[in-house]
């Protein structure tokens, strides 16, 4: 019989005699009868091929193998408990990696306060942030570089699931030199003629087309005439006076002093989601999920 046939059990029975050096008292720790842990000690010994014990009318004493098993078998044990341990945390999702990217615009609506959340829940889950936009998060989930991420209105991507996280009125950002700068609230349409600073095309289909819609009518579209890739930049622009913009609400808590901020009026919203893949049925990640619900 292969030495590795030797079970767990089988290292607890043997512990329990060694450290009684006696089978009655050992089989009563054990909750089991003497002849069935006499027969155990028995099978373990001829799995391994060496007698663990010398055994007399009125003694049981360890062999030079039952004391060399005796001093490993205790910490064989313990590390067998921490790996079943760890393959079970695993399957519940208390224990790995995460890798979840972010747009900036994001953060004023709280997504990475419940990050932090679930590390406080999962502090054997590491998390690792990457910022980005959403065209490249998505591409970067759909390659296995990340995780999830909590994205604003993303195009659909084939294998990628989306979940709704927040969704937020428009902004209208004018320079503070503006014919509209004294106005509550505007129209988007009434930037049509106006230039317009926006991000380039490859930052998304569908959040080009959902920013500019509050601007677009019968058929017209404003002119962009400067593109920039983050949001600050964006204002930082419109603040110089290069052009208009139309942004999420959340996107211009940061607008220079040199930007005028108006409601657009009508019912528009940019959507923040949470995008992963849709295959990815992982127990960490739902316990993601349910931490920043």
């Amino acid at each position: 019989m292969d030495h590795l046939d030797v079970d767990l059990r089988q290292l607890r029975a043997f512990l329990a005699v060694a450290d009684e050096l006696h089978f009655g008292r050992a089989a009563t720790a054990l909750h089991m009868a003497q002849p069935a842990l006499s027969q155990q000690i028995r099978r373990t010994e001829r799995a391994l091929g060496v007698d663990l014990f010398v055994r007399t009318s009125r003694s049981v004493a360890l062999t030079p193998a039952g004391r060399v098993l005796h001093g490993r078998a205790r910490s064989l044990l313990a590390q067998a408990a921490r790996d079943l341990d760890e393959t079970v945390r695993v399957g519940r999702g208390e224990v790995g990696r995460l890798d979840v990217g972010f747009v900036v615009s994001a953060l004023p609506l709280g997504p990475i306060e419940r990050v932090q959340r679930f590390r406080e829940r999962h502090p054997l889950v590491r998390v690792e942030l990457t910022e980005g936009y959403t065209s490249r998060l998505l591409a970067r989930i759909v390659r296995g570089e990340l995780d999830l991420a909590i994205v604003r209105d993303p195009d659909p991507t084939e294998g990628l699931r989306t979940t709704l996280f927040r969704s937020e009125p428009f902004v209208a950002a004018v320079p503070r030199t503006h014919r509209f700068a004294e106005r509550t609230e505007i129209a988007g349409s009434e930037l049509l003629d106006d230039p317009f600073v926006f991000f380039p095309p490859e930052a998304g289909a569908v959040a080009t087309e959902r920013n500019l819609a509050p601007v677009v009518s019968d058929g017209r579209r404003p002119v962009v005439v400067q593109e920039a890739t983050t949001w600050a930049t964006v204002l930082h622009l419109v603040g110089v006076g290069l052009g208009v913009t139309v942004a999420p609400a959340s996107a211009t808590l940061a607008a220079p002093d040199t930007v005028v901020l108006l409601p657009v009026t009508g019912d528009h919203r940019s959507e923040l989601c949470w995008a992963s893949r849709a295959d990815d049925d992982r127990e960490v990640l739902r316990n993601f999920m349910a931490a920043t619900d």
